[in-house]
């Protein structure tokens, strides 16, 4: 199964000739969810050949431009191109009313139907689910209310021995083998233990989206032991108390983060326009969490089950 997060964009709140504005695309089993959605997103979205009438649910973080300018763009092309499917959209008070008046005035009726669901951005919350991932909210410390937002994979079913299987199985019994049961008989005595017929199931994956923040330690037991991080790192640490300033944090501490949470892999992104070579925030990130990269436009960043 698929768990592949490919980058759309990079930049901060200024976007450059080379970096785009924020928005990401994390694809978990042939399913597509846009991670906000930054001006050019569509652009960038024909650039790499992702179908976006693919995509399921669009979170947004939070209502600075940079994250959601290329939303109305977005959601009009997929009008225009009669899109049936319907359309989740997460995101904080105000989007909604927003995109409102943006269809109301241009005189679009969308054609497919989109739900809005609105966030509390100061909690820690699942906001989707279905048979494979439960998506929640982070909370953010920002100038405007922020989340990011965290994708785990549900705990995965155990592959059966085949040939260790008695004969005498039904198929509920076979499911409840797979889900770690022993079947036992009327009167509880063990008939196959679930030990010698199924092996150790496949990892179950992760992927925290941490957007626009100061340095908030308190996220740390949400985030220990994902397989993937990505967290905001608009400047270099000489520059601490402007990012502490904009609510904004630097690539150290990010990696600080990265390594009190015992992460698998941490991706550094939202860089200030002001850093033409991004090879210093990467150096300084990998002094404290080597296993860091730069989530750059194009990137593709592969989890293993």
């Amino acid at each position: 199964m698929d768990f592949e997060l490919r980058i759309l964009g990079s930049s901060s709140a200024t976007p450059s000739a080379n970096r785009h504005h924020t928005a990401q695309l994390l694809t978990i089993d042939n399913q597509l969810h846009l991670i906000d959605c930054g001006e050019g997103t569509q652009m960038q979205l024909m650039l790499y050949k992702i179908k976006h009438q693919r995509i399921s649910n669009i979170y947004i973080s939070h209502l600075h431009g940079d994250h959601y300018f290329g939303l109305a763009g977005l959601l009009s092309t997929m009008h225009l191109q009669g899109r049936q499917q319907p359309l989740h959209l997460f995101g904080p008070p105000g989007l909604s009313e927003i995109l409102s008046l943006q269809l109301k005035y241009s005189g679009t009726n969308l054609c497919f139907k989109l739900t809005f669901h609105e966030l509390d951005t100061g909690l820690y919350r699942k906001i989707y689910e279905d048979k494979k991932i439960t998506v929640h909210t982070l909370p953010m410390e920002h100038r405007v209310p922020c989340c990011g937002f965290l994708f785990r994979e549900k705990p995965k079913p155990r592959p059966l021995i085949k040939e260790n299987l008695p004969g005498f199985l039904t198929p509920p019994q076979l499911v409840r083998l797979k889900w770690g049961e022993d079947i036992r008989d009327e009167q509880g005595n063990v008939l196959v233990r679930n030990s010698v017929v199924t092996l150790e199931p496949k990892r179950s994956r992760s992927y925290a989206y941490c957007a626009d923040s100061r340095y908030k330690p308190d996220l740390l037991p949400y985030l220990r032991g994902v397989d993937l991080l990505y967290h905001e790192a608009t400047f270099a640490d000489d520059m601490r108390e402007r990012a502490h300033y904009t609510f904004h944090s630097t690539a150290r501490q990010a990696a600080e983060m990265a390594a009190a949470a015992q992460v698998r892999h941490l991706l550094l992104g939202h860089f200030s326009v002001r850093y033409k070579d991004l090879t210093p925030l990467l150096e300084e990130a990998k002094e404290v969490f080597p296993k860091t990269d730069l989530a750059v436009e194009g990137s593709i960043f592969c989890v293993q089950e």
